[in-house]
């Protein structure tokens, strides 16, 4: 007879760990199921995000951008540096303890709430039911629940005639455990994850080419911000080019030859490592949902309701293989309302609030609709912008590139938009999540007290810049 459990949730990332931590909090039978395996060929929770994406990769950021300011920003400070030099594999050593501490946190919480950990893959069988094939190779084993959570997240795409050799093209996990800087490093991709990366390898003292092949950069930001980002990304150094489209990448004697077309006709370029960071696509092959009937879409995505319900009563999907962007902080707060809801509690997340964040220099952050948007959807709206250049905070860092922006509906003053480019922009947006998840309007972004001096201000001067009160500029 197969063991039974309240929740049996597929995958061990931040939108399935935290459901199943909340499910047991909530005092729900729990089990999760997980087959990532770490570094150091151990069974690991903390999925992607954690093991090889958003952990690894600020952690390579931070350590890059502390070597690029002593190397190039102290001057003005009066610090000199000699003999500076980098030592790669230490780098990386650093970012495998912070993996490490955080995963085996998890496994402790898992521990004190009681919450069995299943190490390998779940597969959906008919009567609500997983099968399990774990990774220690002993036989697979079936269990039963009440409800399934379905929270697998995301792989890296790949593309024609780009073939992932792991040693010189490799996909964005890859790019995170190089033991040298590379001379010239390729990146095929300008989004988030390409710009991260190769603003990593940059500051280190790599030669970095950007091809991407849309030709709008970071389509997806508000377009001043955009312009500001695109500036001063390649001031620093990045070669970003768009409208690239890579036809082909071979691999031989250490070195990348890339093929690729733009509008200027075909072009050739070496590298001595190229990076494939064209997106991500959802986890779901092997799952096995539609011998169970859950609806996928035509891009492999799991169709779910407002509250994360699939097309099957008591099986739920939650973070990157359902609709919405790939973000670890959505899918949580999916994973903790899906929790409360099996629990016959009230809960929703609010999509319109979910803030976006670029960890470059200068970070990029927003929450909310841009002015492109509320252009489409025909919406009067009032603009009020700030730049970093007149705040004396940002002038004490020497940190002046950027700005703060916020939309306000021009009738009822309802913030509609807040995006920032700046220092410490994904800490900031917070204020501006927080203000429009309780309907704030600009006006009452206008009448908090902000602390002098601090970056904060800029939040407040763009408030008032909206109806044109701006005090400082």
């Amino acid at each position: 007879m197969a063991t039974k459990f309240d929740v049996v949730v597929i995958g061990g990332g931040p939108a399935g760990y935290v459901a199943a931590i909340r499910c047991a909090q909530l005092g729900l039978s729990t089990a999760c199921v997980d087959r990532t395996i770490g570094k150091d060929g151990k069974p690991s929770l903390g999925g992607t995000c954690l093991n090889a994406g958003c952990i690894p990769s600020k952690a390579l950021l931070e350590s890059s951008e502390h070597f690029h300011k002593i190397k190039h920003g102290y001057d003005s400070h009066g610090i000199s540096v000699s003999n500076l030099a980098i030592d790669v594999p230490a780098m990386i050593a650093r970012k495998d303890k912070i993996v490490a501490n955080l995963t085996g946190g998890i496994e402790s919480l898992f521990r004190k709430n009681k919450i069995t950990w299943l190490k390998g893959a779940g597969r959906l069988l008919p009567g609500k039911k997983v099968e399990v094939k774990f990774a220690d190779g002993k036989p697979a084993e079936t269990f039963e629940a009440e409800n399934i959570i379905l929270a697998t997240g995301s792989a890296p795409r790949s593309i024609p005639g780009v073939h992932i050799d792991d040693d010189c093209i490799v996909d964005s996990s890859g790019a995170l455990d190089f033991t040298e800087v590379p001379q010239k490093l390729g990146i095929i991709g300008a989004g988030v994850i390409g710009l991260e990366l190769g603003s990593v390898w940059a500051r280190l003292g790599s030669d970095v080419v950007l091809l991407e092949a849309m030709d709008t950069f970071l389509a997806m930001c508000d377009e001043m911000i955009a312009k500001i980002a695109n500036k001063e990304y390649t001031a620093q150094g990045l070669d970003i080019r768009l409208g690239c489209r890579v036809l082909s990448a071979k691999g031989s004697k250490k070195k990348v030859a890339v093929e690729f077309e733009d509008q200027g006709g075909a072009h050739s370029i070496t590298f001595d490592k190229l990076v494939v960071a064209v997106g991500r696509r959802p986890n779901t092959e092997g799952l096995n949902c539609n011998e169970v009937g859950v609806l996928l879409d035509e891009r492999g995505f799991i169709h779910v309701d407002e509250v994360c319900q699939t097309s099957q009563p008591g099986i739920f999907a939650i973070g990157d293989v359902t609709r919405g962007p790939m973000l670890a902080h959505k899918g949580t707060e999916e994973g903790i309302m899906v929790a409360e809801r099996i629990k016959g509690e009230s809960a929703r997340v609010n999509y319109d609030t979910i803030p976006w964040v670029v960890y470059t220099s200068p970070e990029i952050a927003w929450v909310g609709k841009t002015e492109k948007q509320l252009k489409a959807a025909a919406r009067e709206y009032k603009v009020g912008a700030f730049p970093l250049s007149a705040s004396g905070r940002a002038q004490a860092m020497d940190e002046t590139t950027g700005l703060v922006k916020v939309l306000a509906d021009a009738k009822t003053d309802r913030l509609l938009g807040v995006h920032i480019i700046g220092p410490n922009a994904s800490e900031l947006i917070a204020e501006a999540v927080v203000a429009m998840e309780f309907a704030a309007s600009a006006e009452d972004l206008q009448r908090i007290v902000h602390a002098h001096p601090t970056i904060s201000e800029a939040i407040h001067e763009a408030a008032l810049a909206v109806d044109k009160r701006a005090i400082h500029i």
